[in-house]
């Protein structure tokens, strides 16, 4: 009886250790709080968050990351310039290193935000905080799907990789609203 407690307690240990591994270096939840990635996520949804991804590799355009903002506080956005881009929008259309691009989130969203508009304020990269004429070595600059109502490179200027949590994969929760993202 008391060899079958042992064992119990040590599968209950490895399972204690794996699932702090698991959490602290692979994956992480989050939880998506206010509307400045709509559509494409609502707030409450639930997100699985891989920290490995940029561990190995680096953003690409249009990834979903996870980052810190504050030391209390992550947001959750889109990466829109890699470092060496030169960024700008003109009439809520996005133009990347002089070319023009395609925002296929919103497309395939019905291109609607709540208020039935996305409005992404005319700039180009210059204005931005933290920028001269391209995105730094070392930094993306992010933006909310719902330009209209969205704390992001707008307003904090470019984000470190040093602050990146990790790219969002997964939305898990609520069940109608399971999906990869991106």
């Amino acid at each position: 009886m008391k060899k079958q407690w042992l064992d119990w307690i040590k599968a209950f240990i490895i399972a204690a250790v794996l699932a702090i591994i698991v959490r602290v270096f692979l994956f992480a939840p989050v939880v998506v709080e206010g509307p400045s990635m709509l559509p494409t996520l609502h707030s409450g949804d639930h997100l699985i968050v891989s920290k490995i991804n940029y561990t190995v590799g680096s953003p690409e355009r249009f990834d979903v990351v996870v980052f810190h903002a504050t030391e209390k506080k992550d947001y959750i956005k889109r990466v829109i310039g890699l470092p060496g881009d030169h960024v700008s929008y003109e009439n809520n259309q996005l133009y990347v290193n002089g070319e023009k691009m395609s925002e296929p989130f919103f497309d395939e969203a019905g291109a609607e935000s709540e208020n039935g508009q996305f409005d992404t304020r005319n700039f180009t990269i210059e204005q931005l905080p933290g920028a001269n004429e391209e995105v730094p070595e070392g930094h993306i600059l992010v933006l909310g799907d719902n330009r209209n109502n969205s704390t992001d490179s707008r307003m904090l200027g470019m984000i470190p990789m040093e602050q990146v949590v990790g790219e969002a994969i997964i939305a898990y929760w609520p069940m109608d609203r399971i999906q990869l993202i991106n």
